[in-house]
């Protein structure tokens, strides 16, 4: 019998047919990244590649009027930013659901609603960073511009430039050293403001000498020329900067992805297969929500803190001819067990310090379960039931999927959040399950293909469960 606990590299002892499996899996994923580079783009991709999976829309399931039987595969788009997908299983809903939860936002640079100015001979966009950033990390590299505007007879228009060869790409600048005495005196924090994340767009002026704003007339001239839209347009749009860089292997080994977006899509992309290929009618029903808003602390009627869940399970519970959907749903979430899929702080050789070697994930070492997130003394935190994670540790281990553990740094050092507490407090067993990264917020991200293959091993086996 082996006491000893231990967590070996996947990479060890790895055979050709898994090495294989982990790669192709790696493009995939990087082709998903490069598809959804917004939470409306990510949406758009999960419906799309589940109808092509045999989903039907959950809208035609209330029109039909019955229940829907076991094995029917459902996709719910809700407002173009966020989606859920169930997979009916063979005992009542009642008798709790098996969900895994992530969200599809990522740290960005959102447009202002009067984003573009001219100045200095420049014409420049005024941005309002969403989510926790470090604001330096946004300068000197090329951005793309992503997102939906609204012309004035309500067509909508899909904007995205930047990431294609031969694009044209947006950029803030920094100063140069040479001038930079006062601000290297700064804080990080402090160096760079909010008020100074303004993208370059344009610097040719327009050849009218009535034009008190040339260069910004010649922008509204090539935007109208490309999307039909006018500066009004702008002003009630939703926009957003991203990197313009695509998915790209790491290392002369290619065993990491760099990519903007791995927090949380990542864990997304693994559900997503993870419930595409559910082959069996599951025990229990199984469920992928792909939720928006996470980074600003799911609130808003897109994210994990919305009841829209809640109100399919009602309607759900309504065709099956339940009197009383309220207290249903309330049983149904309550037996519910949850793996609340997001990333984890993987130890970085760089900054050691501000983690406990002992209790941190590493890259490479598969899927990471952390038990509770929070702040210090587990403020804003889930904090698993034992009886849970001993549940969860049977089933990967009779799935053969390697696991680990991980906290999010040293105690004292800081913290974070994720959505378990949110379906915790609705009554299921809930626990944070997750791919471990580095760079976490950063404009581009680092992942090991490693973890995030078996990430979405570790999602389908809590799908099949043990029978």
């Amino acid at each position: 019998m082996e006491f000893e606990y231990k967590c070996p590299s996947l990479w060890k002892g790895m055979d050709d047919a898994t090495r294989e499996a982990v790669f192709a899996y790696g493009e995939r994923y990087k082709a998903f990244l490069d598809a959804g580079k917004t939470e409306r783009e990510c949406a758009q991709t999960i419906i799309r590649m589940a109808h092509d999976n045999g989903f039907v829309d959950f809208a035609d399931v209330i029109k039909s009027g019955q229940a829907p039987a076991s094995g029917t595969k459902i996709v719910y788009n809700h407002k173009n930013k966020a989606a859920v997908l169930f997979v009916v299983g063979e005992r009542p809903l009642e008798e709790g659901m098996h969900i895994i939860g992530s969200h599809i936002d990522a740290p960005r640079l959102d447009l202002k609603g009067h984003p573009l100015y001219e100045n200095g001979e420049l014409a420049l966009l005024k941005t309002h960073y969403y989510g926790g950033i470090k604001k330096y990390q946004w300068t000197c590299m090329p951005l793309a511009l992503h997102g939906l505007v609204h012309t004035a007879d309500g067509t909508p228009v899909n904007v995205r430039f930047g990431d294609e060869a031969g694009d044209p790409v947006l950029y803030i600048t920094d100063l140069l050293p040479h001038l930079s005495k006062s601000q290297n005196e700064k804080k990080l924090s402090d160096a760079i403001t909010a008020e100074q994340l303004n993208a370059i767009i344009g610097h040719i002026p327009l050849d009218d000498e009535d034009e008190k704003e040339p260069i910004k007339a010649a922008i509204l001239h090539a935007l109208h020329d490309k999307y039909g839209i006018c500066e009004e347009d702008l002003i009630i749009s939703e926009l957003e900067l991203v990197p313009a860089q695509n998915a790209v292997d790491v290392g002369l080994d290619r065993g990491l992805i760099a990519a903007h977006g791995h927090d949380d899509r990542s864990c997304t992309y693994a559900a997503l297969e993870a419930i595409l290929n559910v082959s069996d009618i599951p025990e229990r029903t199984a469920v992928c929500l792909f939720v928006d808003k996470e980074e600003i602390g799911s609130v808003g009627n897109t994210s994990m803190g919305a009841r829209y869940f809640e109100n399919l399970l009602a309607e759900l519970f309504a065709l099956a001819g339940k009197h009383d959907t309220e207290l249903s749903v309330r049983r149904a979430l309550a037996a519910s067990r949850v793996l609340s899929a997001d990333v984890t702080a993987a130890l970085d050789p760089t900054f050691p310090e501000v983690m406990d070697r002992r209790n941190t994930a590493f890259l490479g070492k598969g899927v990471s379960m952390c038990k509770f997130t929070g702040a210090r003394g587990k403020s804003g935190s889930n904090d698993a039931n034992a009886e849970f994670l001993a549940e969860l540790r049977r089933t990967f281990k009779h799935h053969n999927v390697p696991w680990q553990t991980g906290e999010l740094g040293r105690v004292d050092e800081g913290g974070g959040g994720t959505i378990a507490y949110i379906l915790a407090d609705r009554g299921a067993e809930v626990v944070d399950c997750g791919v471990p990264m580095l760079s976490m917020h950063a404009p581009v991200e680092l992942v090991s293909k490693a973890d995030t293959y078996f990430s979405m091993r570790a999602y389908r086996a809590f799908f099949e469960g043990v029978r």
